[in-house]
């Protein structure tokens, strides 16, 4: 597998995937970061947990970011 940069994600970023959500929405906000990134439905608020790697291979783009991490003292 080829070597592919990891992307950032932020607290608070809105990403657009590439499937619709059953309720139509196809935008998500990022509430939890990890190996699992946590996201929430922007049409009804279903929240779920994605693996990383899957989230990264079914983000379209970046609605809009969240707040830069400050940089450790």
């Amino acid at each position: 597998m080829a070597d592919r940069p990891v992307v950032e994600f932020r607290m608070g970023d809105r990403v657009r995937l590439r499937k619709p959500h059953p309720c139509g929405s196809t935008t998500w906000q990022v509430t939890r970061l990890g190996a699992d990134i946590g996201l929430v439905c922007d049409g009804c608020g279903r929240r779920v947990l994605l693996e990383r790697r899957d989230l990264e291979r079914r983000l379209v783009a970046f609605v809009a970011r969240g707040p830069a991490a400050d940089p450790a003292p």
